[in-house]
């Protein structure tokens, strides 16, 4: 008599997707590449992730792959909560390295302008300890604040386990926009920038500045930094936030040309639309961050600035699309290969990054859709794993007040 058979999901202790087949008291472990023949015995004997009665692994069964509660909704509040820097800067760096070493399909992105702003959205799967999908849809309006007192950036992102398509959780995406973007910049800086940098200049002195020179500042001993911003009191206010209760010394500028020519960092996270950093402002041993341009008509940096430097993107077609590289692209002083490398490359150790004390280096970031989704998915597992946040299922509309 043929014994039966059993197959199991597993979510702890081994890789996830790997399968165990138990026959007749014997155990077979089965990787990712021949879960597609156990998907036809499965499928044949209608046994798809079904109870081993003898509890001989319950243990590591994945009861939320049988069991889903609800869709867990995360407020910015919640996942500020859940969110440091640190901890966003490490995940960055992974995806970024996944991204360099080809173990990732490549992120989607699609823009949509609209009256005094516009939509983007980014989406992007990540095979971690689990297969995460996530899109992020962002509306951007640089006029909010003064017109309406709303943010600058508003938006959700909708994390998906890739598996099966269960929508896991809806959360902000504020708080994981701003710092997975000040997280890359770090990154970046890892890699591109003098060990040695003591100048900082933040060009922009909104939540992007803010935690970009946070993120930095983990990672360089700066003795000054300079906060320009084209808004009236704006950078003021923002050297008296940073410096207060810090050893951080944060100076105010009136004038983007003297600071940039005594910085051996620079970041630029403004909406600015015409071109104000001027080659000639900025010394050998420079490393720039240029944040701001995230559509096509968005440009921080001349032209012939990223042409005659090493220049590195966080995701080539992107930048060549709506970054500064396609700035410099479009005005015929650069063509895409001759950017040198996408930041994962030099993460992953296949591109150099900085090679002298003397080179200027460019990172040109228009926001890899892969961080959203690998800080998403980081969060929403310490959401479950405290309880915060509150379940809906979007079936029969009924709430709960915690993650199960």
């Amino acid at each position: 008599m043929r014994s039966r058979v059993h197959f199991y999901e597993l979510s702890s202790g081994l890789r996830e997707g790997a399968m165990v087949r138990v026959e007749g008291g014997a155990m077979t472990l089965k990787g990712r590449q021949e879960r597609a023949s156990f998907a036809k015995d499965l499928t044949r004997q209608k046994h798809l992730r079904e109870t081993d009665s003898t509890g001989t692994l319950p243990q590591l069964i994945r009861s939320d792959s049988m069991n889903r509660n609800g869709t867990l909704l995360l407020t910015r509040r919640d996942v500020a909560s859940l969110l440091t820097i640190e901890d966003c800067t490490a995940a960055v760096e992974r995806a970024f390295k996944m991204h360099g070493e080809g173990q990732t399909q490549p992120p989607g992105v699609l823009g949509i302008h609209a009256r005094e702003g516009g939509f983007h959205i980014k989406a992007g799967i990540l095979e971690l300890d689990r297969s995460y999908f996530a899109a992020k849809v962002n509306a951007n309006f640089p006029q909010n604040a003064k017109r309406f007192g709303l943010p600058l950036i508003q938006g959700v992102i909708v994390l998906s386990d890739a598996e099966d398509g269960y929508p896991l959780s809806v959360m902000d995406s504020i708080e994981i926009t701003i710092q997975r973007t000040g997280a890359a910049t770090a990154v970046a800086a890892k890699y591109l920038a003098r060990p040695d940098s003591r100048t900082l200049t933040i060009v922009g002195c909104g939540n992007q500045g803010r935690v970009s020179l946070i993120a930095l500042a983990k990672l360089f001993a700066f003795e000054v930094v300079f906060a320009y911003d084209v808004v009236r009191g704006q950078s003021q206010r923002f050297a008296d936030e940073l410096s207060a209760g810090s050893s951080l010394r944060v100076v105010a500028v009136e004038t983007l040309a003297d600071a940039l020519k005594g910085s051996d960092v620079v970041v630029t996270c403004t909406p600015s639309k015409q071109a104000f950093v001027r080659r000639e402002w900025i010394r050998p041993g420079t490393f720039i961050a240029a944040v701001g341009a995230d559509n096509e008509d968005k440009q921080e940096l001349e032209p012939e600035l990223l042409a005659q430097n090493k220049t590195v993107v966080d995701v080539l077609e992107q930048a060549a699309t709506i970054g500064d590289t396609h700035h410099a692209i479009a005005s015929g002083v650069m063509k895409k290969n001759d950017v040198h490398a996408e930041l994962g490359e030099c993460v992953a150790g296949d591109k150099t990054g900085r090679t002298s004390t003397e080179e200027i280096t460019i990172f040109d970031s228009t926001g890899m859709a892969l961080q959203d989704v690998i800080v998403a998915a980081a969060v929403y597992e310490k959401a479950v794993a405290e309880g915060l946040g509150r379940l809906i299922d979007f079936g029969s509309q009924n709430t709960k007040a915690s993650a199960a």
